[in-house]
């Protein structure tokens, strides 16, 4: 087998394909599939991974030049997931495998480690899945090896981590490796610990960024080896290359964090649909609230939910509260509720969490102090009179200006506005267009005097958690503490604020993070009450007071459905200058019948590294999704074209985006 075949690291479109080279003699032995090479491509020298060996070629070959290291990193199992991912995207196999395999550490590639045997677990019992319908189903299917596919609703209060920890123990328990994946480091932390629990610190490893290069790699290394079956890690983890694949699972799916920011952008449910179907392997889809996506894998039945019956979820979630246009008696006690930003109610649930020695938490949509300002007589948003960037408050930097505002200044170019007069109407006078978790929390701290306010995230440092025992916790979406024994209440403030936002998953995601939210609150049962401050009358509202989100998701991906979004169809976002925007619209339309163009319409413009402006667009492709590879294909070619005719300006294409705004 003379011929190697090598993906090149080279992340051009037209040149995406293997390509074959002369092993030397010297190099037969080491050069096996999975190792990494240095070749000479275009007159230079570059990397690339050898993928097989052949007898033979029909071209004149080059010689693999050098055989960088005998360590087979890149598995058969993930580079055919690696070229799978760059289809399904109209990306580049060679940007997926950098996302894929970490950066070589020779140091630690040469440590000779030989760790002990990792005993099998004993499979767990079925307890604490039993108040699921189809949770012991789902526990034996993964103790005996089989491929099954769920969607796992939680339940509020539910500890997530020791149902996933029983899970991956129930997959070792047949000899199949398992991989979680999470959003953040925080939720890293706590799996991890659960599963070090259950299986030994030596029966698992967490794959993180935050590892820095050397003890990533070597982690890297432990899996790839065999040495460790369960892996729980952030994004990049779900390529990790675990030895015969079990159970991939995800955590919290509609979180932003799984969405790769890196072409071809990949997001983490899909990358774990496409592996579980390649591999053979059980998926879980896991979380408190449910993604359109992750609804759609139900509705076609390739995924069974995994849900707790109505009378179950009424008795583990706290009361739910609302504002309401026909609640007069609310009204009648506080006429004010429905325009102050902390209604009557909210008090009183605060109050009577911390009377029952509970803490408190406050979510605030907004970081900051005040984020922006708009006029305050025609309520029109403040800009500034140099770049038209919205105005902002943030407090004194001076002595003994601490709890003070300083000047309005500008949230993009950062210059203060001392003499402010809108353009509009012409008044001098500011008001606050939303508030902050900073003045939030210093308004909570003149209500409650003697309580503890505590910040988490929005500039603070998020909390790992909250002691027992009174207090107040402000935080901003996704960096909520637990609290030990759980919040007495939560207030979920300027509910308009979230579901205002442009974009296609504001509802979706809104729900989200207040689930998130409601769910660290001790039961009604306990005194647990959750007030939020939006309109009771919004159907989003409603699935929150009811704590169904399967019913949410199920209404998001019809009304998806009628108008034509993912995921109901395939849709792809194409960003840059007109003209080339242009070209990649007219080669696609006509490589491929029936695609639906939605636009150009201009986007927000860019700067090329000086004071000029970049004027951009983008067009939105959208096809069924019967056609999702013919597209994602039809673009790539286009990609490819421009590449080698070296059009001048790039375009970025994204299929599938998380936001469209």
């Amino acid at each position: 087998m003379p011929v190697a075949r090598v993906a090149v690291d080279v992340p051009l479109a037209h040149l995406d394909r293997v390509f074959d080279y002369r092993v030397p003699e010297q190099f037969d032995a080491d050069a096996q599939p999975g190792v990494r090479v240095r070749v000479r491509f275009a007159g230079r020298l570059v990397d690339g991974f050898l993928l097989e060996r052949a007898a033979d070629s029909e071209h004149r070959l080059a010689w693999v030049e050098k055989v960088v290291s005998p360590e087979p990193a890149l598995t058969p199992e993930v580079a055919a997931l690696c070229r799978t991912v760059a289809d399904r995207y109209a990306g580049v196999f060679a940007d997926v495998v950098r996302l894929a395999v970490p950066p070589r550490h020779a140091r630690v590639e040469k440590e000779v480690r030989e760790p002990g045997p990792v005993p099998q677990p004993a499979a767990p019992g079925p307890s604490g899945w039993a108040r699921y319908r189809h949770g012991a189903a789902l526990l034996d299917a993964l103790a005996g090896g089989r491929a099954a596919h769920a969607v796992w609703q939680a339940l509020p209060g539910e500890s997530w981590t020791a149902r996933l920890a029983e899970a991956a123990a129930a997959t070792a328990s047949a000899g199949r490796g398992a991989l979680l994946v999470v959003p953040d480091q925080r939720d890293v932390d706590l799996l991890h610990a659960a599963l070090v629990e259950r299986l030994g610190a030596d029966g698992v490893v967490a794959l993180t960024a935050e590892l820095g290069p050397a003890e990533r790699y070597r982690r890297w290394l432990a899996v790839r080896r065999g040495h460790v079956r369960v892996v729980v890690g952030t994004r990049s983890a779900a390529f990790a290359p675990i030895a015969e694949p079990g159970l991939l699972a995800v955590w919290d799916d509609g979180d932003d964090l799984h969405a790769e920011p890196r072409a071809p952008y990949p997001h983490v449910r899909d990358v774990l649909v496409v592996r579980a179907h390649a591999a053979g392997a059980a998926l879980l889809v896991a979380g408190f609230a449910r993604t359109a996506e992750a609804q759609l894998l139900v509705e076609t039945r390739w995924a069974r939910e995994v849900v707790a019956e109505r009378a179950v979820v009424r008795d583990v979630m706290p009361r739910v509260v609302a504002l309401s246009e026909g609640d007069g008696a609310v009204l009648a006690r506080d006429p004010d509720a429905r325009a102050a930003r902390l209604p009557h109610i909210a008090f009183d649930a605060a109050r009577a969490a911390l009377a029952a020695d509970r803490p408190v938490l406050v979510q605030v949509p907004r970081s900051g102090y005040v984020p922006w300002v708009s006029c305050g007589q025609c309520r029109e948003t403040a800009r500034c009179r140099h770049c038209a960037g919205p105005l902002g408050l943030r407090r004194g930097a001076g002595p003994g200006a601490a709890d003070s505002p300083a000047l309005p200044h500008c949230r993009w170019c950062g210059r203060p506005d001392p003499a402010f007069r809108c353009p509009n109407c012409g008044s001098r006078r500011l008001r606050a267009g939303v508030v902050g978790a900073g003045r939030t929390a210093e308004e909570l701290g003149r209500a409650f005097p003697g309580v503890t306010v505590r910040t988490s995230g929005g500039g603070a440092p998020v909390l790992a958690g909250v002691p027992a025992g009174p207090g107040l916790v402000v935080a901003t979406p996704g960096a909520e503490p637990p609290a030990e024994g759980g919040y007495g209440a939560a207030l979920l403030l300027d509910g308009w604020a979230m579901l205002s936002r442009p974009d296609l998953r504001v509802a979706e995601e809104t729900l989200r993070r207040w689930l998130a939210a409601a769910a660290l609150v001790v039961p009604h049962t306990a005194g647990g009450r959750v007030v939020i401050t939006a309109d009771a009358g919004l159907p989003v509202v409603q699935d929150l007071v009811r704590w169904d989100p399967a019913h949410h998701a199920a209404a998001e991906l019809a009304a998806r459905t009628e108008v034509g979004f993912p995921p109901a169809v395939r849709m792809a976002a194409v960003e840059g200058v007109p003209v080339a925007v242009g070209e990649v619209v007219d080669d696609v339309c006509a490589a491929l019948d029936g695609v639906e163009v939605l636009g150009p319409v201009e986007i927000e413009p860019a700067r090329d590294g000086s004071i000029e402006v970049v004027e951009r667009e983008r067009a939105l492709l959208r096809v069924p999704r019967a056609q999702g590879r013919a597209l994602a294909a039809a673009l790539h070619a286009a990609q490819g074209s421009r590449a080698a005719r070296k059009a001048p300006d790039p375009v970025r294409v994204r299929l599938d985006p998380v936001a469209i705004e």
